[in-house]
């Protein structure tokens, strides 16, 4: 094998993984700002939508359930239909559609972050008519992980504001 040759070998093998790396930081960096954007939007907190999307499709934007939910935010088709989501696994147009049924489940049960998480994952139905009285273990596991993850990005977010406030008033930059 020529010295060229080694040398393109040991770039797709060695550069490749580090590109895709980066990629996906990218996809996720791009898709954690239209979440925060959206999440604004409609006024729901983005702690909330970011612990979704970590449940749903671990950040994955080609994400596909065995059920056919698809994209960041697991839209099934007539969800996204519903929201105006032509493309599911477009990120944006998935994000946006994901947060619009987020806040409305939100404003559906009053505000009630377990019962629209719950519902989020089953559909509004089951959860009107069961309420917190979980269909399966699956869904109480769901709304838990959502649940602590949620509430370790509003703690980060808080001691991040903190730590902020503190360094401004030293008069620091």
């Amino acid at each position: 094998m020529t010295t060229l040759a080694k040398a393109f070998v040991f770039l797709v093998l060695f550069t490749a993984p580090v590109t895709r790396a980066a990629e996906r930081t990218r996809v996720q960096e791009f898709s954690a700002r239209c979440a925060g954007f959206y999440a604004s939007a409609f006024e729901i907190p983005a702690e909330l939508v970011e612990a979704v999307i970590q449940v749903e499709s671990g950040w994955n934007p080609y994400a596909v359930s065995k059920k056919g939910a698809t994209g960041l935010m697991q839209l099934m088709p007539g969800t996204a239909l519903r929201f105006g989501v032509r493309d599911r696994f477009d990120i944006e147009e998935n994000i946006r559609g994901g947060v619009a049924y987020l806040a409305w489940l939100i404003r559906l049960f009053k505000g009630d972050l377990r019962l629209a998480v719950a519902a989020y994952q089953v559909g509004e139905s089951q959860i009107l008519s069961q309420g917190l009285a979980y269909s399966s273990r699956k869904v109480f596991d769901y709304v838990s992980r959502v649940a602590q993850l949620y509430r370790a990005m509003r703690y980060e977010t808080a001691r991040q504001l903190a730590t902020h406030i503190s360094t401004r008033r030293r008069g620091e930059p």
